[in-house]
């Protein structure tokens, strides 16, 4: 069973920066990770950042031009660079991937970023 294992999240001032990494237990070639998703109010989940079909990433209004996602493929980890962090930015965050060969969605546990003075 292919896992999600995201890391990297904790506690920094408003206008600090963290990056949380999401790493897959199998190749790209069997987890494609997709996207990072946190909570918001009156959602399950909103999507934060995330690959696009034609190959490019689109980020949520509310965190774009503050965070990068980018992808190592021999590590088959994604990262979430999140610079001039913002209180309403504190969350659990998740990322995504399909399962290429069940084609089923796999979700990692969550890493907690909090954003507080």
């Amino acid at each position: 069973q292919v896992q999600l294992v995201e890391s990297g999240g904790g506690s920094v001032q408003p206008g600090g920066s963290l990056r949380i990494s999401c790493a897959a237990s199998a190749t790209r070639f069997r987890a494609q990770i997709r996207a990072w998703y946190r909570p918001a109010p009156g959602k399950y989940q909103e999507l934060i950042a995330g690959t696009t079909n034609g190959g490019g990433t689109m980020y949520a209004d509310s965190v774009k031009g503050r965070f990068t996602m980018s992808r190592d493929n021999a590590k088959n980890t994604v990262y979430l660079q999140m610079n001039n962090l913002k209180p309403e930015d504190t969350a659990v965050y998740f990322c995504n991937a399909k399962d290429l060969r069940t084609n089923t969605d796999i979700w990692g546990q969550g890493t907690q970023v909090t954003v507080s003075s």
